[in-house]
């Protein structure tokens, strides 16, 4: 059954229609996202979200896209007494205030696949690392992670997690805005993984200077379907192959998230 169809019967079927089907789940926390509109009905919904999974102790709302060099959004308690939650997923923990930080539970399949064709030994760099879900588990196969982030409660939130997952020596944390890897690292590496915040497209060129030829890039990207063709050509011009890609969900009307797997 629904959200929607749960809340039948106690909000009126015209504002049911502005409500989002789907909601998000990080740890023990919910994030719904409740049009300004229908803030009367918050503990209607998250009554019926906690209903629906006993497994929830709180209950966000979503106020505000991402916002800020933080990327962090507004959220409201409207159930429950706090925002720190721990998530688990394939083996690995994250502990996260997701007032303070970023986290997108939805990448869960895209950090498995990613870090499973990560090779032990190589060098690794992540920017927009958040608190460390691409990188630990690339950590664990055996690769030298450099990890750059620049909010400062992700970083901190980050160190918390090498250690909940035992992963200290083989990540580099650097507290940076990632628009000055270029001049920072003076290294190159055996791969990147770039989780492009929307519209940044730009990091492609420039993060990818550092990676040697014959390396990898995993370049995530948000972008209409019927542009993805044209995307995949000027990739190729750009000096990459194009092994793989697919889409990784729908982030607004007609636009996706997608990754591109490029060889260099």
């Amino acid at each position: 059954m629904s959200l929607k169809e749960e809340l039948e019967g106690r909000i009126p079927e015209k504002e049911l229609d502005k409500l989002p089907n789907r909601f998000d789940v990080i740890g023990d926390i919910a994030i719904v996202a409740v049009p300004e509109t229908m803030e009367r009905y918050n503990a209607d919904i998250a009554r019926a979200i906690m209903e629906r999974m006993q497994s929830i102790k709180a209950v966000l709302n979503k106020v505000s896209k991402l916002d800020g060099d933080r990327r962090v959004a507004d959220l409201e308690i409207i159930a429950g007494d706090r925002t720190e939650t721990i998530h688990r997923e394939f083996g690995f923990a994250y502990m996260i205030d997701l007032k303070q930080a970023f986290f997108n539970g939805r990448l869960s399949f895209e950090r498995k696949r990613v870090s499973s064709l990560v090779k032990p030994g190589e060098d690794v760099l992540i920017p927009f690392s958040g608190v460390g879900p691409f990188a630990i588990p690339a950590a664990a196969n055996g690769a030298k992670v450099v990890a750059v982030e620049m909010n400062s409660d992700a970083c901190k939130a980050f160190v918390q997690n090498c250690r909940l997952n035992k992963i200290q020596e083989n990540i580099h944390i650097i507290n940076a805005d990632a628009s000055s890897i270029p001049r920072m690292l003076k290294m190159e590496f055996d791969r990147a993984i770039i989780p492009t915040p929307y519209g940044m497209d730009h990091f492609l060129q420039s993060i990818s200077s550092l990676v040697k030829s014959g390396g990898y890039v995993h370049f995530y990207t948000f972008k209409p379907k019927e542009q993805i063709p044209e995307l995949i050509e000027e990739y190729e011009n750009m000096g990459f192959e194009v092994q793989f890609h697919r889409r990784c969900g729908n982030v607004a009307p007609g636009i996706s998230r997608w990754v591109f797997d490029l060889k260099k």
